[in-house]
């Protein structure tokens, strides 16, 4: 998409998708599944503006130096996975500064009570919010901005972030009545079933999760197919046969996350897994089970490192996404200056 097909579009208001992976690194299969596999799909219907939120990263401490890795770790995974940076924008949020232009705004219009509620913000900050930095409780108002200023109409989501688009589409009400302008779509949610929060593999109960102690717990997208048969291979169960219905399913957690993992990468429902798999025994499933998942990963692993040692050609493709996405950004930024009422001497 070049800057001319971008003027065309750039206040069109319908199917327009904004989405941000943190670049926290070593990105696993939940990450895969729960994002970046329905990017791929999404690109086919919507314009897609799929972007590295590093901004947000640093809400917590990151260690300078990888910081840069990480963001092109993830730009890499996006290609590798299938995503055209010629027909979709692909950038990191630090180089638009239109998105914290936009957040300040944003955090004079949203109320102390409603970013109060956030329960993500609880959940990290636990006992300790006095010590936490004030992005991290402010974070879902760069949230807001990172989509509005793009004029999203949808935004994938997963169900820790279900909050976070309330508070957005909360915000974009409250903008567009105490300006008396339409500017500002209220976006809606694109919720996806199948894959969208991936378990551990060591504690069906628990997220999957690069913090886990095991290594064991989670497939990386960079793990070798000899690595991913193992780790499926030794991933936890029960002792009994494979559940016979998705009643019996829900019940036994390592099972449901197992078959759950096998209908997203076969794009099947959970329940049509359950019924191929009913009563039948645990090896014969994990074998199925890690030949599919390195049908998949195997490939986008290896396509990874190839971009990941190319730099300058990741970060011409950061560069291109990083144009594009100004174009609009500011466009936008321009009207609300408007409505705001900024001078413009």
């Amino acid at each position: 998409m070049s800057l001319k097909d971008l003027s065309k579009t750039s206040m069109n208001k319908s199917k327009r998708i904004f989405s941000g992976v943190q670049p926290s690194g070593d990105l696993h299969i939940g990450n895969y599944l729960g994002a970046i596999k329905n990017f791929v799909s999404l690109q086919k219907e919507y314009e897609c503006f799929f972007c590295v939120v590093d901004l947000h990263a640093i809400t917590v401490w990151q260690d300078p130096q990888q910081l840069a890795h990480k963001t092109r770790e993830v730009t890499a995974a996006f290609i590798a996975s299938g995503i055209d940076s010629d027909k979709n924008v692909l950038f990191s949020q630090s180089q638009v500064p239109q998105h914290a232009q936009l957040a300040w705004i944003f955090s004079c219009v949203a109320r102390m009570g409603w970013l109060n509620r956030m329960t993500q913000f609880k959940d990290k900050a636990g006992k300790d919010k006095e010590n936490v930095s004030v992005g991290l409780f402010s974070y879902p108002t760069l949230m807001a901005a990172d989509i509005l200023v793009y004029l999203a109409t949808h935004v994938p989501v997963g169900e820790d972030q279900k909050q976070h688009l309330e508070l957005t589409r909360d915000i974009a009400q409250k903008f567009n009545n105490d300006f008396k302008t339409d500017l500002f779509p209220v976006p809606e949610p694109l919720i996806f079933g199948e894959g969208a929060r991936v378990m551990s593999l060591r504690d069906g109960t628990k997220k999957m999760s690069k913090s886990d102690s095991s290594d064991y717990s989670r497939i990386m997208l960079n793990d070798t197919a000899d690595e991913i048969v193992q780790k499926i291979r030794k991933a936890k169960t029960d002792p009994h046969t494979l559940p016979a219905n998705m009643k019996e399913a829900y019940k036994r957690p390592e099972a449901f996350n197992l078959l759950s993992i096998f209908a997203s990468f076969n794009n099947k429902s959970t329940e049509d897994v359950v019924e191929q798999y009913a009563g039948k025994e645990f090896s014969s499933f994990k074998k199925d089970l890690a030949d599919v998942i390195v049908d998949k990963i195997d490939p986008i692993g290896k396509e990874m490192q190839k971009l990941i040692d190319d730099k300058p050609y990741l970060d011409g493709i950061m560069k291109k996404g990083k144009e594009k996405a100004i174009y609009v950004a500011d466009s936008v930024l321009s009207k609300v200056y408007d409505v705001v009422g900024f001078s413009k001497t």
